[in-house]
């Protein structure tokens, strides 16, 4: 048996919507208009709230983006990243990462974001994997517009998950695993796993994980989180 240990990003590993912050770094650098931060930031609200419609607001992100070199946006990314979320990482959060690696456990960033954040944050905060929204690219290597199904929320999460665990660990099932989150939406990932823990939710999140029994932490402080430790892999 393989447990894996499933983490959410935003709002759990780090304390922000990095969309929003995206967005702020976008509009500082002259790449985007006032109105379209404006309008991140209302979808990034109503994404905390589950109160959106994903795929049209992913689709209407990523037109912006349609014909840009996929190697260009992905410097960009990084840079931005590098600048403005490595280091946000909560430190429970990361006291939680280091507890999964002790206990011989692989951990895997599970995200709605891109693959070009996921990637950087994989390595920044050693996790072994990443699983997120990748980009479809014309012949050229350029941005169609749009995003390789399922998308990476949701109940898309599980699919995902599911196959990933099929191709690395086809002795384990999701039963076996962890997962990470603050956010309803991740309600179909967080029932699928043997071993939910609710970082952080929204008052709806919160009453669905007491009136289940599933763990709550908040990740502010840099002791291991007040949750059951995983039981170390077998010798």
């Amino acid at each position: 048996m393989t447990a894996v240990a499933f983490f959410d990003v935003d709002r759990t590993l780090i304390p922000d919507n990095s969309g929003v912050l995206w967005a702020r770094f976008e509009r500082r650098h002259g790449r985007i208009r006032r109105r379209q931060l404006l309008k991140a930031t209302v979808l990034g609200a109503l994404y905390h709230f589950d109160l959106i419609d994903i795929d049209k607001a992913y689709a209407e992100a990523l037109a912006h983006y349609r014909g840009m070199p996929a190697a260009e946006l992905r410097a960009w990314t990084h840079r931005w990243f590098d600048e403005e979320i490595a280091g946000r990482i909560l430190p429970g959060a990361r006291a939680a990462i280091e507890m999964h690696r002790r206990a011989g456990h692989p951990v895997v960033l599970l995200t709605n974001g891109s693959i070009y954040a996921a990637e950087r944050g994989a390595s920044h905060w050693h996790a072994d994997d990443w699983l997120a929204n990748r980009f479809t690219l014309d012949a050229e290597g350029r941005l169609t517009g749009a995003v390789e199904p399922p998308l990476c929320y949701g109940a898309g999460k599980v699919t995902r998950a599911r196959a990933w665990l099929a191709d690395r660990h086809p002795n384990a099932t999701l039963g076996d695993c962890w997962f990470y989150s603050d956010a309803l939406s991740d309600l179909p990932m967080l029932e699928a796993v043997g071993h939910p823990v609710v970082v952080r939710p929204d008052p709806r999140l919160r009453r669905v994980a007491m009136a289940r029994g599933w763990p709550i932490c908040a990740f502010d402080s840099a002791d291991a989180p007040a949750i059951d430790a995983p039981p170390p892999p077998a010798s």
